[in-house]
């Protein structure tokens, strides 16, 4: 016998022994399952789990300032060769933000113009001094959006400025015109005093009035985040659309100096939500010769605990404010450190309204949270020779008032004006004969100027909706459907962009598996034990594996993963007891299909505990990440572990998911495939989920869509324009895949469903294989069913159906 026969024999011996003491060990109920340490964890894993995705998390977002380093490559060896080298980078800024749109200023130069807004019975003109004139003016930014705003205009100009108010400030606020903020906060007046065209946006307010619809229902978030919501999807952001408001000016401002053959210089300034809206604007325009950000720049990795409507999909990867300075860079940039607008969190909740709003606060940095960004800030400008173009000016402790004087100086001197009149008390008179009409028109004005800027920016968004699919079929037609063969070849990048790009891709683990077990259920027809397994750091998998008794050596039987939806736990899936509320929905699914003799196991999957788990998913997405960033390994690392148990057969793992458990369906058994060296999921059923999943996130006008609900967490970046559901359904080609749909599902209407299914359907036709995927409608809930899909899982996992005599 040679060597290499008497090592095949031993490991034939060895799997053998090891089969017979499985069984043997199952059979009598040990308390740990063989090859794995005894599991002492007292916390629910649920719990376990999500405290340890927070510490991984927060770890993340600490780490990610040094890491940033590696996506940049300055040259600092010119101003030219600077800008040169960071253009990729600016390129990369202006897709995190969505403003990706072309302004209508941009491509049609010369057409555009300030609007003035007058009438038959009332003048543009809303107040005025001796020296500066007011006017109330509109300018066009993109097809169908526009900005509504005021325009200061002094008798003698010297440069040309963007004054961007906090959200909660109306511009007529801003200016001055009511007194409701503080004198020194008052830019526009002040810098139109020194000489500067002052341009000022109107901006998405943090009022509820408008977030929701009468067709729906209104709710408690704020204009701010019903914008972010629907936008986000589709791969735009409230911040990317203010962002091109500001640059529209720009572009309005550079015509008009042209125009007068004169070369004005152009700065933007701004306070609060203005501060974060001027550096965003300046880092990604050149013609901004000078930056005032009052109130805003700070460290960034905190970013989760602001408002949702500040969350951008792989900013930090990339970009802090000190890295958006560099952007800046070495053009004048004045950091002003004082007191913004504060905000508890989202509104509360009214009466007829529904609640929901994600919770997020906005407070005044501490100075030395400031300073120690503003000094990383620093040496980019030092390399490039440019200290004295950065400047730190704090009010009082960093907690005064925004507008001082050496903060505007600076400003002042960047866009080469030497400020005169900064501390002249002259205020602006309104034109209007009485002052409580002046009042009141501001008021009311402003609420329906609100209304149209909210209305215009929702039907952009709503349009980008409609015509998404036109974008992905363009994408997703690289796949070639002309044989399997071709398919599988050809859906490789697009199944690696999916992960890359909407997902999100943490590293392979390479930690142990440290798999742990405790027996938890010793019922007649089988056997349950909780898992857990290492992935990373802080990071496990786990949840409830169920052996049938009847197990004998040496027998490989089929696998089937039953996955809990939102809030649920694995005994959701197993529980048998028609009292429990789980029983409705999940009908016992685990346990049932084990008595049919499949294996079984019940992962605990991290969409637990409300904002606790909701939060994960703000801590992730800075870091172009989500929460199926962890669950993909998470159910990899089950996989490899499922592989080892003697009596699996690795190549018949299903995965059947109900709820959120089928948003899982689509999302992680397409990214993981099965190979020569991996082992993966041969099919997967989505349960109670599927549908016209883009329209279920972006429409403003339907009941069943998440714009109305609490699920804050459920968007994902541009999903509109990578892969809705028949998209990531097709990527489980040639591997089978089913929906099952309950006519009273809450989650869509049926013919969204059908709609999304019939594209499924057709894909697998064209590769010659449509016995592999299939539909099952019934009467009933949003529930497992239990009949065509188990029928499913035997025919396609090849295990005999039980006997019905």
């Amino acid at each position: 016998m040679t060597r290499r026969m008497r090592n095949t024999a031993n490991c034939v011996l060895m799997a053998t022994v090891v089969a017979w003491l499985w069984c043997s060990q199952t059979a009598a109920a040990e308390k740990t399952l063989p090859n794995t340490q005894p599991l002492t964890i007292e916390q629910p894993l649920d719990e376990f789990m999500i405290d340890g995705i927070d510490r991984f998390c927060l770890r993340e977002l600490a780490a990610s300032p040094a890491r940033r380093a590696e996506l940049w490559n300055r040259d600092f060896s010119s101003p030219e060769a600077y800008q040169k080298s960071i253009a990729a980078n600016r390129e990369r800024f202006r897709e995190y933000i969505g403003a990706v749109d072309s302004r209508v200023t941009q491509s049609a130069p010369e057409t555009f113009r300030f609007e003035l807004l007058d009438s038959l019975e009332q003048s543009s003109v809303v107040a005025r001094s001796s020296d500066v004139t007011v006017h109330a003016v509109r300018w066009q930014v993109l097809d169908g959006v526009t900005v509504e705003g005021l325009l200061l205009q002094p008798k003698n100009i010297s440069a040309a400025v963007v004054a961007v108010p906090d959200a909660d400030w109306t511009p007529e606020e801003f200016v001055g015109l009511d007194g409701s903020i503080p004198e020194s906060a008052r830019l526009p007046w002040r810098l139109a005093k020194e000489g500067c065209l002052v341009v000022v946006p109107m901006l998405i307010s943090r009022s509820d009035e408008f977030s929701g619809s009468p067709y729906v229902a209104y709710t408690n978030q704020t204009h701010r985040e019903f914008i972010y919501r629907q936008a986000f999807e589709m791969g735009r952001h409230v911040i990317g659309y203010e962002v091109q408001k500001i640059l529209a000016a720009v572009d309005l401002l550079e015509q008009f100096a042209g125009q007068a053959k004169h070369e004005w210089p152009i700065g933007v300034a701004g306070i609060g939500e203005g501060g974060l809206l001027a550096l965003y604007s300046a880092a990604l325009d050149p013609r901004i010769d000078a930056t005032l950000v009052s109130g805003y720049f700070s460290t960034r990795e905190s970013v989760w605990e602001e408002p949702i409507y500040r969350n951008v999909w792989g900013l930090l990867t990339e970009f802090g404010d000190a890295e958006l300075a560099g952007l800046i860079a070495p053009r004048s940039l004045t950091i002003e450190a004082c007191a913004v607008p504060e905000s508890a969190g989202p509104p509360a909740v009214r009466s007829g309204r529904r609640g929901g709003a994600a919770p997020g606060r906005i407070e005044t940095a501490t100075l030395g949270a400031v300073r120690a960004e503003f000094d990383r800030a620093a040496e980019i400008f030092h390399k490039l020779d440019s200290a004295d173009q950065l400047t730190l000016v704090a009010s009082g402790e960093g907690d005064g008032p925004a507008g001082t004087t050496e903060a505007l100086t600076a400003f002042l001197s960047g866009i080469g004006i030497e400020a005169k009149s900064l501390a002249d008390k002259t205020a602006l008179k309104a034109v209007a004969p009485e002052a409580d009409a002046v009042a009141y028109a501001l008021v009311n004005d402003a609420v329906a100027r609100q209304k149209r800027q909210l209305d215009e920016l929702q039907r952009h968004v709503q349009d980008l909706m409609r015509l998404s699919s036109k974008v992905r079929d363009q994408k997703w037609a690289t796949g070639d459907r002309s044989s399997v063969e071709k398919w599988i070849e050809t859906s490789v990048p697009l199944r690696d962009w999916v992960y890359d790009e909407l997902i999100g891709r943490l590293p392979e683990p390479t930690m142990p598996m440290n798999a742990k077990s405790r027996l938890v259920l010793d019922e007649p027809e089988y056997l349950g034990y909780e898992i857990t397994l290492d992935c990373y750091r802080d990071v496990v998998a786990g949840g409830s594996l169920l052996l049938p008794k009847d197990l004998k050596p040496g027998e490989k039987r089929p696998v089937v993963v039953c996955q809990h939806g939102l809030e649920g736990v694995p005994m959701d899936t197993i529980t048998e007891d028609h009292s429990q509320r789980a029983w409705n929905y999940y009908k016992g699914f685990a346990a049932v299909l084990c008595k049919r003799g499949f294996i079984t196991y019940a992962p605990q999957n991290p969409y637990r505990g409300q904002d606790r788990f909701r939060t994960l998913q703000r801590k992730s997405n800075p870091l172009k990440r989500s929460l199926f960033s962890y669950i993909i390994p998470q159910h990899q690392r089950t996989l490899d572990w499922l592989a080892t148990l003697p009596n699996v057969d690795s190549n018949r793992i299903g995965f059947y998911g109900l709820s959120y458990g089928g948003k899982t369906a689509v999302r992680v058994p397409p990214m993981l495939t099965q190979g020569k060296d991996r082992v993966g999921y041969c099919l997967s059923i989505c349960s109670a989920d599927f549908n016209e999943w883009v329209k279920k996130n972006v429409s403003n006008e339907d009941r069943y869509s998440y714009l109305f609900t609490g699920e804050y967490e459920i968007f994902e970046w541009n999903m509109g324009h990578v892969a809705n559901y028949a998209e990531l359904s097709s990527l489980m080609a040639p591997r089978p895949f089913m929906v099952e749909r309950g006519h009273d599902d809450g989650v869509a209407p049926d013919e969204w469903v059908a709609w999304e299914f019939a594209k499924v359907r057709r894909h697998f036709d064209k590769l010659g294989i449509g016995e592999n995927t299939e539909i099952e409608f019934f009467n009933g809930p949003h529930s497992i069913n239990g009949q065509g899909t188990y029928r499913f899982l035997h025919r396609h996992l090849h295990w005999p159906e039980p006997s019905t005599n």
